[in-house]
């Protein structure tokens, strides 16, 4: 039997898609990629429910796979079912539906659909006090950067966001577990590991530790030359976690420290719990700590009650702390949520106006940052190559493209940044030390 899997949104859904993926071929599956030619017997479809869009995007889909194979087995999993079971349970293109807390036992599930040809729908309620899922991924491709899912859930209950809702109570990985899945990582020949999770800075608050103690785990393990982060939010990470996230010499310098809004009035609606002034503390730390650090960040615009001039304090914050990248989204309406029915809904010409504005801020800031890039001397993951060079990444994630001829895939190499390649930096490398390893 062949199986194929789609999956929409975060780096955490591609993890546990990844996780899932395992769990079938262990069952005898055959694990296809997804194509909508390809000639699986049964799909997963693995879902995203931030946004109202994400939710008809998976309709759409589950639609779409039903007509092309009538036949075929489709199974519906992940954050949708979980926020809308009603919904979702109403999805009768799919033939198995399971929410998150269910998806550890979707294979069986699975099969016991194919035995018996009737349709089955497991979605349990999140609780509080329920366990980490122990999960593990072990191949995604020819990266040389591995991800793993350390925390789960959120309980901040922004006015805008149902993730709470979709992802349950804050738990997270075992210290114990957590070395050993690096450390099977680390034996596979990967070099850098991106530490996820809904909520990351929250790791370890239901067992009195924080996000610094699986960083040391991470940063301890042999062969693990970088530990990169996944957002963070700015209200729970202080100096100490800093300080001693620097200490281990490993961490990335590159920190998407999730923002939202540049205006104190338009954070407070949103019910965020820090304002820019916080904000812009926890930028000046990690710039102490990590010279030519990668600052990114998410902004909303249009978010309801936002006024032109709230707009404009947002963007000149976004100025002032000079953002390495802005990932930019018009706000929209998520049902369930409380900002959906809140007043001085900002028009849709309005919302894509600023966003305009602030992607074109983005931009310049972006090639501020490069230009400050261009001469220094990096280290770089190489990730791949072709006939247009050798690609890699910086630790603050700045892409470089190399003009070299020998095979880098896995390496770290000293490289000068010579200047500006699109999005990136073109280099050369720099000559090695005789005796020094380039693995």
């Amino acid at each position: 039997m062949k199986i194929a899997f789609y999956t929409f949104g975060c780096k955490v859904n591609q993890y546990e898609t990844q996780a899932l993926r395992q769990q079938f071929a262990a069952r005898g599956w055959e694990v296809l990629e997804f194509s909508h030619d390809a000639p699986w017997d049964a799909v997963v479809v693995n879902s995203c429910t931030v946004t109202a869009e994400g939710d008809r995007k998976t309709r759409q889909l589950l639609r779409r796979l039903r007509r092309e194979r009538p036949e075929g087995a489709i199974c519906l999993t992940g954050c949708f079912p979980q926020a809308f079971p009603q919904e979702a349970a109403a999805l009768l293109e799919a033939d198995v539906v399971t929410g998150s807390r269910n998806r550890r036992r979707l294979a069986e599930a699975l099969d016991r659909f194919l035995a018996t040809g009737e349709r089955l729908v497991e979605i349990s309620p999140h609780q509080r006090g329920e366990d980490f899922e122990t999960m593990q991924a072990e191949d995604f491709g020819r990266r040389t950067r591995a991800f793993v899912k350390i925390e789960d859930g959120c309980e901040n209950y922004c006015a805008y966001c149902i993730i709470p809702t979709a992802r349950g109570p804050v738990r997270s990985k075992p210290l114990e577990e957590l070395r050993e899945e690096l450390t099977s990582l680390a034996k596979a020949g990967y070099r850098e590991v991106v530490l996820a999770g809904i909520n990351l800075s929250a790791y370890g608050r239901e067992r009195g530790q924080r996000l610094a103690d699986a960083i040391e785990t991470a940063a301890a393990v042999p062969g693990i030359q970088r530990v990169r982060l996944g957002s963070l939010e700015p209200d729970v990470i202080g100096p100490e976690d800093f300080a001693r996230m620097a200490a281990t010499g490993k961490v990335c310098p590159q920190f998407h420290l999730s923002l939202q809004s540049g205006c104190d009035a338009t954070l407070q609606r949103m019910g965020r719990r820090y304002d820019t002034a916080h904000y812009l503390a926890a930028v000046e730390e990690i710039r102490r700590r990590f010279p030519l650090a990668a600052i990114t960040t998410d902004l909303i615009v249009g978010f309801p009650g936002e006024t032109g001039e709230d707009f404009a304090a947002s963007a000149a914050f976004a100025r002032q702390v000079g953002f390495a990248r802005i990932h930019v989204f018009p706000y929209s309406k998520r049902p369930g949520t409380r900002a959906a029915q809140m007043p001085d809904q900002v028009p849709q010409e309005e919302k894509k106006r600023r966003a305009a504005e602030l992607i074109a801020l983005g931009e310049e800031l972006r090639g501020n940052f490069l230009a400050r890039m261009t001469g220094t001397t990096q280290e770089v993951l190489f990730e791949e190559g072709g006939p247009e060079g050798q690609t890699g990444y910086t630790g603050n994630y700045t892409p470089v493209r190399v003009l070299a001829l020998e095979r880098l895939q896995g390496q770290v190499r000293q490289v000068r940044l010579t200047g500006r390649d699109g999005d990136g930096c073109l280099g050369e490398l720099v000559p090695e030390v005789t005796g020094s390893p380039g693995r």
